[in-house]
């Protein structure tokens, strides 16, 4: 109940800026949801997929743990993930050497 009236507090002081947070305290609570319009089952779907990657929930979902991983195997999937973040900072690295060649004309 208080946090009711804290929202309804925050509604009457500040219409413009609070309406914002609330809806998206309200979708967070309710979940996502999506209008089927015209019987067009597929236009809601790819919106549902479009809103579910936007919010973060479809990385959620991928990356929980439905059972335990082995030491082993988290070692082996740290590896791999070092082995991808050190090769997308040297792409980085040749981007911007590159870009900064182009620039400056040579």
């Amino acid at each position: 109940m208080n946090s009711l009236a804290k929202r309804a507090g925050i509604l009457f002081t500040r219409p413009s800026a609070a309406l914002g947070s609330v809806n998206w305290e309200l979708q967070q609570w309710r979940g996502i949801r999506v209008k089927v319009r015209n019987n067009n089952l597929d236009q809601a779907l790819t919106l549902l997929q479009r809103k579910m990657q936007s919010s973060g929930i479809e990385r959620l979902i991928k990356n929980e743990q439905t059972h335990h991983i082995k030491n082993s195997e988290k070692r082996v999937l740290a590896k791999k993930n070092l082995e991808r973040k050190i090769r997308g900072q040297d792409l980085a690295r040749k981007l911007k050497a590159i870009l900064v060649k182009k620039v400056r004309g040579l």
